[in-house]
């Protein structure tokens, strides 16, 4: 919208017109066109994450070093080294220990055993689940498998 505008802006000062735009109208141009970029943009993130689904679902029970990318009250998000594909290594399925989140460490810790889980580490983990409707991975750790 702003190129558009600065072009024609431009055109009418080459030819000594004064521009006259409705503001109102542009507002709702500007509104609109950040929608419709918003709703591409996920569009393209939910495509995604449903080809890389797809793919790890052929992947059960395959071990995998991954990176803790993200941590939450209720698990661990790691992403797979090998193919980027994120997944959740959920708290209840950490069988060693009782794990809790501490927030102000950003971080997990078991209560028993004091283990400490935090952005960066490397783990080895397991695809337990794919889930396609969800578009959901599901790790375990890779020494805990069933």
């Amino acid at each position: 919208m702003v190129h558009r505008l600065l072009m024609q802006y431009m055109e009418e000062a080459k030819e000594g017109k004064k521009s006259k735009m409705n503001e109102d109208a542009l507002e709702e141009q500007c509104k609109h066109s950040s929608e419709m970029e918003k709703l591409a943009s996920q569009a393209e993130r939910d495509s995604i994450k449903f080809k890389q689904v797809e793919y790890m679902s052929q992947s059960i029970g395959r071990p995998f070093d991954g990176v803790i990318t993200g941590v939450t009250e209720w698990g661990i998000y790691v992403e797979i080294e090998e193919n980027k594909c994120e997944g959740m290594l959920r708290l209840k399925d950490m069988a060693d220990d009782y794990y809790v989140f501490d927030e102000a460490n950003y971080c997990v810790k078991g209560q028993r055993h004091k283990r400490k889980y935090q952005l960066g580490d490397k783990l080895r983990i397991k695809v337990r689940r794919a889930d396609l409707v969800k578009k959901q991975l599901d790790f375990i750790m890779a020494d805990e498998w069933e």
